[in-house]
Formats: structure tokens, sequence, C-alpha cells
């Protein structure tokens, strides 16, 4: 099992476990129940656009076995379960309310209150309704609007039986993904769309946070960012991983926490910049009760050009349908990490992305480095004033295969100890960490690298649906009972 200092605020049961998942990666059932066609739906019928073109149309066939994940949950002595809400079942093309797809979520719900397991739900976890985009999705301010009202809906319908609502989860992957490089549905490019959707997405989550205080008083409410801190390669490299940090990290959180935007950041992209309204930072500085973290690994930069991209690449990279394959370096073999980097090398131009040799990495191609979330924590913690802080995904993609019903994925639970070892050491520095998450519950539908890539502490055969528990998880659920029992303290 897991094991920290007998001291560890781990090892309390007041310190909060869970495990977490997302609707469109799990749920399947996508033409059931009177649901709308998501952006991911569309994406993922696109040739070219995801791994061998998987979806999610079946997925983990949660929609239809939540019982039985619900006890599989339960067996883990886990206390919470982080999930989403998917807006295209609750909200029609009309804008009339799907009850269809509320029932679902009360169901589970009350599944996970029969098991006392505390719920966490992210409001938007990158499933837009199509029929929002085909009106501008993202780039459109009324979506903010429309997301006000679907959070109106669902937080009235379920109050306080859930316990945290997370506004939006990781908005940089939504904006930056989705808006900027391609990467991800929609897959439209150009810095202008990158930055306009952040901040409407930003503008849905200050939105959102009145209305959830409004209708579930006795909850916790926040947002939940990802992180994934840039270091220089060399001295050289220092400001361009400032600059790196700024763009990609500080972009989304300063808002949140200080009502602006960086100044870096915002001068030198100062003409693809959005219109913001006056009223707009104050909406998005809207106190939050809590700041989720996902983590997984660090970025390592070096210091480019200057200047600014040139017009040949911007309009290479205007080109959708061509934006992997237009740049002879990105060829099909390459995950769909690695042609992310290729495609933010060839756009920035105050670093570059670099991979560091000799570096144990996981499946995926992300570096093993736990000091980062170290660093990371602390850094947040003595640059803004937060709130308690949820670590809401980490996690390693790992290439499992299940021999004889047992899955020794050694990798991920040693990822696992060791960044749980990072949190401990955070929190003994003054860092108010108040629980964790592990990334996945089980294997999923990992966005644009498809089925190929698996997360989860469970093993999926996707033929079958059979759910096989791996030693990862086998080690938090020895660790979790051990401290239910008091044997830890």
């Amino acid at each position: 099992m897991y094991k920290f200092p007998k001291d560890s605020q781990l090892n309390d049961p007041k310190f909060l476990f869970g495990v977490a998942t997302a609707s469109y990666q799990i749920e399947g059932a996508t033409n059931v129940d009177e649901r709308c066609p998501s952006i991911w739906d569309t994406f993922c019928a696109t040739p070219g656009k995801v791994y061998k073109q998987h979806n999610g149309d079946v997925a983990c066939n949660h929609y239809n076995l939540y019982q039985q994940d619900v006890d599989l949950i339960s067996s883990l002595e886990v206390d919470a379960y982080r999930l989403s809400i998917a807006w295209p079942r609750i909200i029609k093309l009309d804008g009339s309310v799907n009850q269809k797809g509320l029932d679902f979520y009360d169901r589970l719900i009350s599944a996970l209150e029969e098991k006392n397991i505390k719920i966490m739900a992210t409001l938007y976890h990158w499933d837009l309704p199509q029929y929002l985009e085909d009106e501008g999705g993202w780039l459109n301010r009324e979506t903010s609007t429309k997301f006000a009202e679907y959070v109106e809906v669902v937080s009235s319908y379920f109050g306080d039986r859930i316990d945290f609502y997370a506004t939006l989860n990781e908005p940089w992957c939504s904006a930056y993904h989705g808006y900027r490089y391609g990467i991800h549905a929609p897959g439209i490019v150009g810095d202008k769309s990158g930055f306009l959707a952040c901040h409407n997405l930003l503008l849905a989550h200050g939105l959102a946070m009145p209305i959830l205080r409004k209708n579930a008083a006795n909850s916790k409410h926040g947002i939940v960012l990802n992180f994934t801190p840039n270091y220089p390669v060399d001295d050289s490299a220092i400001e361009a991983a400032k600059f790196a940090d700024d763009e990609h990290s500080h972009w989304f959180i300063k808002p949140i926490m200080e009502g602006k935007y960086p100044e870096s950041v915002f001068q030198y992209f100062i003409d693809v910049m959005p219109t913001i309204e006056d009223d707009d930072m104050a909406i998005i500085s809207e106190e939050i009760d809590f700041l989720g973290v996902n983590f997984y690994s660090r970025s390592m930069v070096e210091s480019s050009r200057q200047g600014k991209v040139s017009d040949t690449i911007l309009k290479k990279l205007e080109r959708a349908e061509a934006r992997i394959q237009e740049f002879n370096d990105v060829s099909v073999e390459d995950t769909k990490a690695e042609q992310l980097q290729k495609l933010m090398n060839q756009k920035n131009s105050h670093y570059m992305s670099v991979d560091l040799e000799e570096v144990e990495r996981t499946h995926i191609g992300w570096e093993v480095h736990p000091d980062a979330l170290l660093k990371l924590l602390t850094d947040l913690h003595e640059t803004y004033n937060l709130p308690p802080i949820y670590i809401t995904e980490n996690g390693a993609a790992v290439d499992d295969h299940l021999i004889d019903g047992v899955v020794d994925d050694e990798q991920r639970y040693r990822y696992y100890q060791n960044h749980l070892s990072m949190v401990d050491q955070a929190i003994n520095k003054g860092v108010d960490i108040r629980g964790y998450f592990a990334w996945s519950l089980m294997d999923n539908f990992e966005w644009a690298e498809g089925y190929k890539m698996r997360f989860g502490i469970v093993y999926v055969d996707y033929e079958t649906q059979k759910r096989t528990l791996k030693r990862s998880a086998i080690k938090f659920q020895e660790f979790l009972k051990a401290r239910k029992q008091g044997l830890l303290a």
C-alpha cells in the first residue's frame, strides 16, 4: 500500500481521497434519452482528428453500468468521486430542459449517496453542445450566458446534494487545444480565437459563481485549472520559462485570483486580444471556495528567436484540415501530445519546448518529475492568496496489459507514491491542500488519443466492459482501508 510518515495529514481521514472521470470519456450512450450531439461527437467523426477515429459512442458504457461502477468506487474505500455533468444531456436545442438527462445524474448521485461517497461535479468538461458551436461556441460571448443558464438548471435541481461544484475543467485545454492549436474539438486554429475562447470561458465561470452560491449555499464552489510548469534548460532560458508560465498558467489563474491578465502576455499578443468589457474582470474574479489543481508533468523550454511568428506559418495553421500534415516534421505516427508540442514550437517566438534525454516518461510521452508538483504548489501558495486546494487530477498513462487476471502497473503506483509524497511535503510547507483525486478511476476515451492511452487505476476490457483492479488501485484500497481502521495514526 502507499505509505507516508506517521504524522502525515494524508493518513488523517479528514484528508479527502477520491477518483475522477468525465462524462464523454466514460458514459457512452451518446444517442439515447434525447442527448444532443456535442463538439466531440463532431470532432471524432472528422477523419484525421482522433486516433483511429475512435469515439465516445460506447466508451465504458457507464450510462448503463453506473451502479456497477459506484459499487466499484465504494470497494476502493475512497471518500469522494469527481464526475462531470454533460451539458448536451441537460439542455435541448430549443433551450428546454431534458428531464431524462437530469434523471440519469439523479440516479447516479443517489447511488453515491447510498455509499456515503462525497460528490464533486464538474459542470463543463469540454463537451459543448454542437448547436452552440454552430453559433460560434466559445468564440461567441453569448455562450457564457448560455452556460450560466445551464448552471442554473443543474444547481437548482441538485442543490446541496452535490458537495463540490467545479464550473470548468481545464479552460486552458478548452481554449488552447480547441480554439488555438486545433488539437481538440472543435479544431480551430489561431491565437486570436484561442485568447477569445479563454476570456469567454473565464467569463462563464464568473457568471456561474453567484448562481451556485444561491442554489447550493452549503456546497463548495470553485474551478479546476491544469498546470504544466515550465523549467529553463539553462540560465539563458529563465525569462523564456517565465513567459511560458505567464502564457499557459498565470493567464488562467491570475484573472480569477487578481482580476487581471499577465501584462507580459497581454502586451506581446496585444493585436489579438479580445474585447474586455468594463465589468468582465470583476465577474471573473468572483471569490472561489476552492481551487482544483490538475498536474501531470513539467515542460522544459529554451529561448527562441524574438519577433512575431511569420504570416506563412499562421496561414498554414489556419488551414484546419491540414493542421498536422502541413508540416514536414509532423508525422502521423506522432502522438497528439507530440504533435501539440511541435505545433506550439512553430507558433511561439519567445521559447521552444524541448525534450530531455534519459528521463523517465509515461506511455503518452510526458516526463515523470514529481518535484515539479511540490514546486508548483509552493509557488502558487507564495504568489496568490489561495483558497483551499484540491488536487483534482494526477496520474499516469501506462502501457498496461491484463495477464492472467492481473495488471501490474508498476510505473503508475510508483508515480502515485512519489507524487503523493510531494503533496505531503507541500502541506508541511504550509500549503492548504484538503484532498486528492486520482486520474482516473478507469481506462477511458482519452480525447484525441482515443483508446490508445490508459490512465485508469482500473483496467477496462472495451470488448466485454469487464473492470479489473490494477495494482495501483489495490494499493489505494489497502491504504484507505487501513486509514479507516485507524491503523496509520
